[in-house]
């Protein structure tokens, strides 16, 4: 616990078998009050690891993609009584060891949502992001900073960190199963007025960590315009979106288990 806030860490996993242990190993206990997975139907043995590790496991009965296993995480961590939720891959691509600073900002208060940023720090290039992935952060993220009147670093960091409230109020079951969903849960939370923060986060490439493919990024890249399209007519007033809604749409939770 932190300033007795409970602090749930959330796995996002699909086939991450390699990675997961010492993932989790990098976790502070003394933080982490505990740690749910889910699995979005790997083909590997991630589910099996996870509850040989002892990690509260939950399965997807098909592959539905991130942007639902980022659902089903969300919902389970609300029903287990976290006061802060850290969405953490387990791929090792992002240091689990800032997990503590990244609730500490949330407990203190002043943040609402904080991201683990690449790009703060300057070391995005020399941890190996590819250079297409660097340019077109740097492009999307300047274009989102307009449509959007926010000052990030960037928008696409999949290390994020949520007060129970964040989660409980905005309408993020009407956003994307895909990829673009951490596109529009940011866009959700600046709508919202929620407090943004950042913090710098070393991350690591390498063959087994996650990542989308030249095409899904062309598509992922398009769909995060659109976003930000959606957002500036919305607050315009000429048109209104399900995802800037103001009543968030009852989850179904009938694709999916706890695995014992």
């Amino acid at each position: 616990m932190l300033d007795g806030k409970k602090i749930i860490v959330v796995l996002p996993a699909y086939n991450a078998a390699q990675t997961l242990r010492v993932t989790v190993c990098e976790l502070d206990r003394q933080v982490v009050d505990d740690i749910l997975l889910v699995d979005d139907f790997s083909s590997d043995e991630t589910l099996t690891l996870a509850r040989e590790m002892g990690i509260r496991s939950f399965l997807h009965d098909r592959n539905y993609g991130y942007g639902r296993n980022q659902k089903t995480c969300y919902a389970e961590a609300l029903k287990s009584g976290a006061d802060v939720i850290v969405m953490l891959h387990p791929d090792y691509q992002y240091s689990p060891k800032l997990v503590p600073a990244m609730a500490a900002m949330i407990t203190s208060g002043e943040y609402d949502v904080v991201l683990g940023s690449r790009i703060l720090g300057g070391r995005a290039r020399k941890s190996g992001m590819p250079i297409y992935k660097y340019i077109s952060n740097r492009i999307l993220t300047l274009a989102e900073n307009l449509f959007l009147g926010s000052k990030l670093s960037e928008f696409h960091s999949g290390y994020r960190a949520f007060s129970r409230q964040v989660l409980e109020q905005l309408p993020i079951h009407q956003n994307s199963d895909d990829f673009l969903f951490d596109n529009e849960f940011l866009a959700q939370a600046i709508f919202y007025n929620f407090n943004v923060g950042e913090i710098s986060c070393p991350t690591r490439y390498f063959p087994e960590a996650s990542s989308i493919n030249f095409r899904r990024s062309v598509t992922y890249g398009l769909g995060v315009l659109w976003t930000s399209l959606r957002f500036r007519l919305q607050i315009w007033g000429l048109a209104s979106f399900r995802i800037f809604g103001h009543a968030p749409r009852r989850p179904i939770d009938n694709y999916y288990n706890e695995v014992e």
